[in-house]
């Protein structure tokens, strides 16, 4: 049966003749369609070269993921909240090397299994079963989101994801059942989370939610709360050595209501509001069961809004809270099809239309800034394997660490050939890679 967790009202007619347990048959047919759904934007990454950053996160798979460097891992105030994608790419660098598409293969996978967590946690939740399945439909599809998965580097988003996801399973178990087991297996995804992303924090108000919505006392929560508030004690303590607390990536005194504000609309832009449009005009009483994704929306952003750099969050980081518009847009996608009964080609024809939409936008526009981005270090390599000697770079976009990590990685060769704020000498060899 439809449960009531995090949902107040019972799921929209159009899904109440759904079969919650379907044939096995039917029920592979329909992950299998997520999945292939779910990779059908990324096709082109698994031919794309490293980008900037990927060079860092490999280096730091090099010099933190191998067990006997924990406790320096431990010690390292702001990659110990990246841990685990960091021990993933140690281990993804041991079995097949330095080439990228085993690593593009573990985001698309990671991509597809999150789409697949988001449609069983969220029946489990009792948001309805033909809802959630559309809900995880856009959000395997949804451009917005596309730089979690096409950057190695954003690795962090997608196992942020998956653990939150875990979590909510198991947490929505106990709440229900009262498990000890579940319970402890809860906190077990709770601490992943929070060693793979620090907005894992937002699991402590959702257990909470949950909670209240199952009447039970707030206690269980409680633990939770001990944890997050020492794990972010943590961060702050070591405030003097944490370099995005340092070099004005992040800070307490930034415009979080703006940038919440101004990142929440770029979220809904344009199928968002579209389905907000039609639910207003065709199906009013629908908002009540949009309760729990815009709360989820709310919470899961708000830990990124603390940034300077940029007036809205950036598309990595909004991984986590777009699982919630997702649910937006199959609500707007149902009432469409509630308002057109007559024409059985409606829901099709919007899944269609999204499908192409989306998957356009991600190989082309997306797919052509990213090979941009990947053009000083596939240059710079690319001079390295065809010169001898010394090369005196007088231009690069981005940061001296990654010119010298695509060379030590890419190559195997010493960093030490690259000569920086030098001017060259006749007859050197110099380069220079502008910002794409």
């Amino acid at each position: 049966m439809y449960g009531n967790i995090l949902s107040p009202a019972s799921p929209p007619l159009a899904e109440r003749g759904a079969i919650l347990r379907p044939p096995f048959a039917r029920g592979a047919l329909l992950c299998a369609a997520l999945a292939i759904l779910a990779i059908l934007p990324y096709l082109p990454v698994l031919v794309q070269p490293f980008v900037s950053d990927d060079y860092i996160q490999l280096d730091l798979g090099r010099k933190y993921g191998p067990v006997d460097t924990w406790a320096d891992l431990a010690a390292d105030a702001l990659y110990r909240c990246r841990a685990t994608s960091i021990v993933i790419t140690h281990w993804t660098e041991h079995f097949f090397g330095v080439h990228p598409l085993p690593y593009y293969v573990t985001s698309i996978a990671m991509h597809v299994l999150n789409s697949l967590l988001l449609f069983g946690a969220a029946w489990k939740l009792g948001l309805g079963g033909v809802r959630s399945y559309l809900a995880a439909v856009f959000f395997a599809l949804q451009a917005g989101h596309q730089e979690a998965v096409m950057w190695y580097a954003a690795l962090p988003e997608l196992l942020l994801f998956f653990f939150c996801g875990c979590f909510l399973l198991s947490w929505n178990s106990y709440a229900r059942k009262g498990s000890r087991n579940q319970f402890v297996l809860a906190l077990l995804w709770f601490v992943l989370a929070l060693l793979s992303k620090e907005a894992a924090v937002i699991l402590v108000p959702v257990a909470a939610a949950i909670l209240y919505q199952r009447q039970r006392g707030l206690w269980p929560a409680l633990p939770l709360a001990i944890l997050a508030a020492i794990y972010t004690a943590a961060i702050f303590a070591a405030k003097a050595d944490h370099l995005h607390l340092n070099d004005g990536t992040f800070s307490l005194r930034a415009p979080f209501v703006q940038v919440w504000a101004l990142s929440i609309w770029r979220m809904f832009w344009v199928w968002g509001l579209l389905s907000v449009a039609a639910l207003a005009a065709w199906r009013r009483q629908a908002w009540r069961t949009l309760l729990a994704p815009a709360f989820w929306i709310s919470v899961a952003i708000l830990p990124f809004c603390f940034l300077l750099y940029m007036p809205v969050v950036p598309s990595r980081h909004t991984y986590l809270a777009s699982a919630g518009v997702g649910f937006f847009v199959a609500a707007g996608a149902l009432a469409a099809r509630a308002r057109f009964r007559q024409v059985r080609w409606v829901l099709p024809a919007i899944l269609t239309i999204f499908a192409l939409q989306n998957t356009g936008y991600v190989w082309t526009k997306k797919r052509l800034q990213f090979l941009q981005r990947t053009e000083a270090t596939e240059s710079l390599l690319q001079l390295a394997r065809h010169t001898d000697g010394l090369i005196y770079v007088t231009c690069f976009p981005y940061g001296h660490d990654v010119a010298e990590k695509a060379l030590e990685i890419g190559l195997g060769q010493s960093s030490a050939r690259l000569v920086w704020n030098t001017p060259p000498p006749p007859g050197a060899v110099s380069f220079c890679a502008k910002d794409p």
